[in-house]
């Protein structure tokens, strides 16, 4: 886990780490919130709408940016404040994702940083991208 400090961050710095969703975390996603769609859960009815198999959780993606911010940029020292994130293609089980951040954007009169996000899938494709913004204690 990192522990940037404010004074230590500047713009342009990149983090970024991967990640290959599997059962387990399908599982515990739906565990935790309850939607059993069956776009998520039916392999059968996911095909018949014509995707490649059942769809992982647009939400369950989106939470690698907590881990983004939580653990790499900045780690320790870490409020996050806000998540805007887009969902651009489906993300399946088996897919590795790669998350990256840059900060974009530092805010000295209250500690705070920007960070502009993507999620890319093995084959480099965009799944997901977004703005975060977090505190550094």
């Amino acid at each position: 886990m990192r522990s940037w400090r404010y004074d230590d961050l500047e713009i342009g710095f990149t983090e970024s780490f991967e990640r290959t969703v599997d059962e387990t975390m399908m599982c515990g996603f739906l565990q935790i919130s309850g939607d059993n769609n069956p776009l998520h859960c039916d392999e059968k009815f996911a095909l018949q709408k014509g995707f490649a198999g059942r769809v992982v959780y647009g939400m369950l993606v989106a939470s690698l940016y907590s881990c983004l911010a939580g653990v790499y940029l900045p780690g320790k020292n870490c409020l996050l404040q806000s998540v805007h994130s887009d969902f651009l293609r489906p993300v399946f089980i088996g897919d590795s994702l790669t998350v990256t951040g840059k900060i974009v954007q530092k805010n000295d009169s209250v500690r705070q940083i920007v960070i502009k996000a993507s999620i890319r899938n093995q084959k480099g494709e965009k799944v997901s991208k977004a703005n975060i913004e977090l505190g550094v204690l």
